[in-house]
């Protein structure tokens, strides 16, 4: 379901308001092992589950592209540029979370080019029955985001791992009860205030994509404030 990403998208505050929010149950967080993190591009982790992942201990990180393209035509940085940086962005916002540097494993797939199945593949030999994988919505409207969602759906399937979706760009171009999204499913995690400044301080170790690189209209921000409201609240959203 790729939708396309434009405009402002949908005000944070109808979501904060919608009286849905509230009444969503709460996801028990008992997972039986470290959960696995499945990330289509560096943020999107500590976009969608920065909190969760500091609340479950041990958690892994797979980060399957560097998200080189996230600047096409950049003045500033080349793409081989712009992975690096975006690794080690990486590595610091996992420290702020209180992981280990080391607790992501980067795939280096390329930029908007995912492969669907050398990455289920990886996923099935990474899970077990017994644990939790967390990965991008398959309907989140974004390509590599759906095709990360649908490798870890398949790669579940055929272990027998939990899997849990977190939508990122779902709140950007659906609105409060939009039949196209599995609200069914959705269920709440509330953050407690040490864990929000964590996931604040997290999300701030993305320089490269919360602020301008430069002037040229191709070095903006990927992620200005009106994007970043929507993972600013004081819980988080999953589909389990």
């Amino acid at each position: 379901m790729v939708t396309a990403i434009e405009g402002t998208g949908t005000d944070d505050t109808r979501w904060r308001t919608w009286p849905a929010v509230t009444g969503w149950p709460a996801l028990t967080l008992d997972p039986p092992s470290p959960p696995l993190v499945v990330a289509p591009h560096p943020d999107d982790e500590v976009l969608g589950v920065g909190g969760l992942l500091a609340l479950l201990p041990g958690a892994e990180v797979v980060a399957v592209t560097d998200g080189e393209a996230s600047h096409p035509g950049s003045t500033v940085h080349t793409q081989a540029e712009l992975a690096a940086l975006r690794r080690a962005e990486t590595a610091e916002a996992l420290h702020r979370l209180g992981l280990p540097r080391t607790a992501v494993r980067h795939l280096g797939q390329p930029d908007g080019g995912i492969d669907e199945q050398a990455l289920t593949a990886i996923l099935s030999e990474l899970l077990t029955p017994d644990r939790w994988c967390l990965a991008t919505w398959r309907g989140d409207g974004h390509p590599d985001h759906e095709a990360v969602g649908r490798a870890a759906a398949a790669a579940c399937a055929a272990t027998g791992a939990r899997l849990i979706e977190y939508p990122i760009w779902t709140w950007h171009w659906a609105e409060p009860d939009d039949e196209r999204v599995p609200w069914n499913r959705a269920r709440r995690v509330d953050l407690p205030p040490d864990v929000l400044e964590a996931k604040q301080e997290a999300i701030l170790a993305f320089p490269s994509q919360i602020w301008d690189l430069g002037p040229d209209p191709a070095d903006a921000a990927i992620l200005p404030p009106h994007v970043l409201a929507r993972f600013r609240r004081p819980f988080e959203v999953v589909f389990a």
